[in-house]
């Protein structure tokens, strides 16, 4: 190899370093390119960065990542999740496992609509986490649920995951979310299919709510809260998502009035003050800035990583890899699963994806079905011991009974659902690529 490849994978080591002795991410990647490149080039290579940096400030998509973010953290911040609980959980309170089928309803309509996971597990485990335990569901099977329903909201559209993997792999962000509608909503199906099929199995393991407390609220008054508190979040989501997949609007113009759709129902609600219009603001600048301080640093890492011959390195490991096409696509999607376990999914997409990416697009694969498997393999991120987010979330707000060791052994059967998912989409591309295809785009 030669030294300027031996610099770039001194990079890659370096920046695991970083993040691993606690420096912030941002700071990790661009560092560790600056210092490399530099040792590589000299300033000469850093010419083509003030144009990689416009082009990402000024890039019209990344316009929707802020009004997505302000949606998300208006309806989160306006108690949205308590009500959709308190709703669903009647709708489905008389089933076995019927609980648990309502949290992952709510992680959907909560995913859909905030798309913010951190907010959807702690609002879960605080309200039903308690209740859950109380009426005998396991520790391990009541903080899987609530877990695995939260990380939902990363492959549902309209997420902050697939507008940036349609940046990297160069689709559309209506492509990427109509990509995405199926193998979302099959996820959050095998996760119901699970929870009814082990309730039928274990009757007494996860009991129906009684009927007296069920009886609280009648048929009419059930049906009306529904439409009140249900449907409003359905219908913004249905608009924003329809008009970005019927091809009505673009995903900026859609998340625009996602945005003000959220302050309006949260204004007719008799939600909205200054104080809360505020604590958004402030959410949504602090995570946008985050999102894109991120994007930057990412563009030096890149501009670095070519520039010392990186691609042609990963393009050389892949013919040490079995299989050809499907073999080298197995492995980079088990690599991805394996860095899961210690970085965000944001990392992941901004420095490994990119690194193999040339490879596959010359390999002629289909970049949209290559985007979901990403994705959901993503999301195994949040859920994987021993730092997945979800985890940390939930323990955070768990009572004092439920151990950690309880919140990791309860995700793992939901590690292996989402790995169902993945193999579904692996083998059967359609899942993914049918519905872009049907529309036309």
């Amino acid at each position: 190899m030669s030294p300027n490849e031996w610099l770039a994978i001194g990079m890659i080591v370096a920046f695991f370093v970083l993040l691993l002795i606690g420096i912030p991410v941002a700071i990790s990647i661009a560092v560790t390119a600056f210092v490399f490149g530099y040792l590589g080039f000299g300033p000469v290579l850093f010419n083509l960065l003030p144009s990689r940096i416009y082009g990402v400030v000024t890039n019209y998509t990344f316009m929707a990542i802020p009004l997505f973010v302000f949606m998300g953290v208006m309806l989160e911040k306006s108690k949205l999740a308590e009500e959709l609980i308190d709703v669903i959980g009647h709708l489905f309170g008389g089933l076995s496992g019927g609980m648990g089928v309502a949290i992952i309803f709510v992680g959907v309509l909560l995913g859909a609509a905030t798309g913010i996971v951190g907010a959807t597990i702690v609002t879960l485990g605080l309200l039903t986490l308690p209740t859950l335990l109380r009426r005998g569901y396991p520790k391990t099977l009541a903080t899987g649920m609530i877990c695995a329903s939260g990380t939902l909201g990363q492959i549902i559209p309209p997420s902050l995951v697939l507008i940036l993997l349609a940046e990297i792999l160069g689709e559309s962000v209506g492509t990427m979310f109509a990509a995405a509608m199926v193998p979302g909503l099959a996820l959050a199906g095998i996760y119901i299919v699970a929870i009814l099929v082990v309730a039928q199995l274990y009757p007494g393991m996860m009991p129906p709510i009684p009927a007296e407390e069920r009886a609280e609220l009648s048929k009419r008054q059930l049906l009306y809260k529904v439409m009140t508190v249900v449907g409003p979040p359905v219908g913004l989501v249905f608009a924003v998502l329809g008009s970005i997949i019927g091809g009505i609007a673009a995903p900026t113009e859609a998340a625009a009035m996602g945005a003000l759709g959220a302050l309006v129902f949260v204004a007719c609600s008799g939600r909205l003050t200054i104080s809360l219009l505020s604590d958004v603001a402030k959410a949504t600048l602090v995570i946008s800035a985050m999102v894109f301080f991120i994007l930057i640093s990412a563009q030096v890492f890149g501009l670095a990583f070519r520039g010392l011959g990186g691609e042609h390195l990963v393009e050389r490991m892949f013919d040490w890899v079995p299989g050809g096409e499907f073999g080298a696509l197995l492995f980079m999607l088990l690599l991805m699963f394996v860095l899961g376990f210690f970085l965000e999914w944001i990392e992941i997409s901004y420095i490994a994806l990119p690194l193999f990416l040339p490879f596959f697009i010359q390999m002629g694969v289909d970049m949209v079905w290559l985007g979901i498997l990403v994705g959901l393999v993503l999301q195994t991120s949040f859920l994987t011991p021993p730092f997945g987010w979800s985890l940390f979330f939930l323990k955070g707000v768990a009572p004092k009974e439920v151990t950690t060791l309880d919140i990791y052994k309860g995700a793992l059967p939901f590690i292996g659902l989402q790995f169902l998912a993945v193999a579904l989409v692996f083998m059967f591309p359609s899942i993914a690529t049918w519905l872009p295809d049907a529309i036309g785009w």
